[in-house]
């Protein structure tokens, strides 16, 4: 199916970010915002997007990820949380859902915290409280540290099917993943690293969805279980078979766990 997203190129805080919006002008939902995976561009998330057709979502690349240019400097998550409210500000939207997946799940936390207000429903997928999270497969994590397995096109497409599709019976069409850059790449690898969410957890208030596949190598459930109970009143589901990214290779299954939530929230 044809990628029907309006994308541009928008500055933002100082940086240029590649930004994509489906669904523009669905106004019977509130906005969902989607921040993606380490090193993963936004065009993987768009089969997620074309399956929301009722609601606009919003998606953008990290610097030095996807269509977005090198950072000049290195950053942190809070740096970052701070770059998606001048986003939204730029696109004129005081109030959004957000969706995080893996390293974007860690923005999504954080933003959560920062922009309370801006924040209605958070959906955590696949991710983790930080540096202090409970560590995935030896091997994959060895994988994951070294840039150059990512930065080269030809072995990008080669590790992300053995490490996001790691432990599922699920598959994932990676034709669209571009290689991000060196800098890119181990900038947000840094970032995560330095950072954790286990302070403010018991402080969100908004309705939380913790999701989390039992076969996830990358990022073990027992870290979802523990954004669950630290976070009050949040809801957890897991899934099965489906990998570090289940909700592509899960994607129906996601796509109407996803919607329900946000429904009845």
């Amino acid at each position: 199916m044809a990628d029907t997203a309006e994308k541009t190129l928008i500055g933002v805080g100082g940086r240029r970010l590649h930004l994509a919006r489906w669904h523009v002008g669905k106004t019977e939902h509130r906005p969902l915002l989607m921040l993606n995976g380490i090193g993963m561009n936004l065009e993987l998330l768009a089969p997620l997007a074309r399956a929301l057709p009722e609601r606009e979502v919003i998606c953008f690349d990290m610097p030095g990820i996807g269509s977005s240019p090198d950072p000049i400097l290195p950053y942190t998550i809070s740096n970052m949380a701070l770059t998606t409210a001048a986003l939204l500000d730029r696109l004129d939207l005081a109030e959004v859902d957000v969706l995080g997946i893996s390293w974007g799940g860690a923005l999504a936390q954080q933003f959560a915290f920062q922009h309370r207000a801006r924040t209605g429903n958070l959906i955590l997928a696949a991710t983790a409280a930080g540096a202090t999270m409970v560590p995935g497969n030896p091997a994959m994590l060895a994988h994951l540290s070294d840039p150059l397995e990512y930065t080269v096109e030809r072995t990008l497409k080669r590790n992300l099917a053995s490490i996001y599709n790691g432990g599922g019976s699920g598959r994932v069409s990676l034709n669209a993943a571009k290689a991000p850059s060196p800098v890119g790449f181990s900038y947000q690898l840094a970032a995560f690293a330095t950072w954790s969410s286990l302070p403010f957890l018991p402080l969100l208030r908004m309705p939380v969805l913790v999701m989390a596949d039992e076969e996830d190598q990358l990022v073990p459930p027992a870290n979802a279980h523990l954004l669950h109970n630290a976070i009050p009143h949040s809801r957890i589901e897991m899934f099965n078979g489906g990998g570090h990214l289940f909700m592509l290779s899960q994607r129906d299954r996601f796509v109407a766990s996803l919607r329900g939530f946000l429904d009845a929230a």
